[in-house]
Parts: structure tokens; sequence; C-alpha cells
């Protein structure tokens, strides 16, 4: 799954994506996030580059893109060039296609599948999208990646049984969560076999056999 935008869209794209390695334990190619000007433009501003009507296409081909693959464009004004260029390709080759837009009946939308129209109105300081739409994006953002990766089996009841054990805390996390979930009882010895294994999942798999 792709997310493809400019300026802060773009930006709470990358944002969402990163999140889903280390709270599921997925590949970080399994959803990507891609914005006009490339990792460079997370931290400066340049915005031209949404005015490319092929820069998304091109983008999204040096990243693999497939027809097994999902693209959702995001784009507030709903008239972005780099994201309506690239859904409009990825249709014509047979991608399936979504969108986040803040705007009704755009250019964007007009190019998606499955059309996502969240209707914030007009921002508190004019045109600066960051604010009400930002938010509503990265709401409906955090809706798609956590549906996904609980359709994917990467979450057991509420819980993120494939996370990365990364720090203390998500191991201090991750053995309460195996404990809970297995029947030990001895920290020390619930802690071993987390860090053995490497996620809750994988631990409570071995403990089964």
């Amino acid at each position: 799954m792709f997310y493809l935008g400019a300026g802060t869209s773009g930006r709470l794209g990358v944002l969402d994506a990163s999140e889903c390695p280390p709270t599921y334990g997925v590949p970080a190619t399994l959803v990507m996030g891609i914005m006009a000007g490339g990792d460079e433009a997370l931290r400066t501003g340049t915005e031209d580059a949404e005015d490319d009507p092929e820069g998304g296409w091109r983008d999204l081909q040096e990243h693999g893109v497939t027809t097994q693959d999902m693209v959702i464009g995001i784009a507030a004004s709903g008239s972005t060039p780099y994201v309506a260029g690239a859904l409009m390709r990825c249709r014509q080759e047979g991608i399936v296609t979504g969108c986040i837009v803040n705007n009704p009946g755009s250019r964007v939308a007009a190019q998606a599948d499955f059309r996502i129209e969240v209707i914030t109105g007009p921002e508190f300081v004019t045109g600066s999208t960051r604010m009400k739409s930002g938010t509503a994006q990265k709401m409906v953002l955090n809706m798609i990646s956590t549906a996904v990766m609980i359709r994917l089996g990467r979450v057991y009841d509420n819980r993120m049984v494939h996370m990365q054990i990364s720090n203390d805390k998500l191991l201090d996390r991750g053995v309460n969560m195996l404990m809970e979930r297995s029947g030990l009882t001895d920290y020390a010895t619930a802690k071993a076999c987390l860090l053995q294994y490497g996620s809750v999942q994988a631990a409570l798999d071995n403990l089964k056999r």
C-alpha cells in the first residue's frame, strides 16, 4: 500500500507508513509513504514539486509499484497535480486507487476507486492545510493502517503482538503481554522467551508446540 501526497499531506502519509513496522512488525515495504520532492521535502519545503503531474507516477515506478498494490492519494485541496496525475496513471495501469481529500467533487477523487472525502471547511489560517485538514487526514490514515493490520492478523485481541522489541519500555510491555497470554508466571522466564523469539506472537507460537 502506497500513500502519495505533497506538503503536509505527503508528510502525514510518510509518518503513518513509518509507524507500521515498529508497531506491527511488518516489512518497511508493506506500507510506504511517498511525497513530492522526496525525503528532503520532509524537513525542507519544496512545494513546487507538487505541480508536476508526472512526478507521482515516476516516484511510484521507482518504488516498484505493481497491480498487486494499492495507491492512496492524499490532498487537502483535491487538486494537487502530483497526486491527481499519479492516480490517473495508476487506473490506466490497472492499479487500485483510493484518496483522502478535504473538498467535495475534486480532481483527485475523480481518479480514485475508493474515495474518502472529509469536508473540513475553511482553515483558521487561510490556506494552512496542516490544521483542520491535516488533523482529519491523520485520523483517517490511522484508521486505514490500523484496520489493514488487524485484517492481516498483526493484532491479537487489541494487543500489538508483532511489535518490534526495540527498547526497554516495549520489552516490558511485551513480557507482560506474554505472561498474560501464555500462563507464564515468572517475569524472568517470560523475558528470556520473548528475547529468544523476538515477538510476543512468535513466543506464543513456540510455547504451544
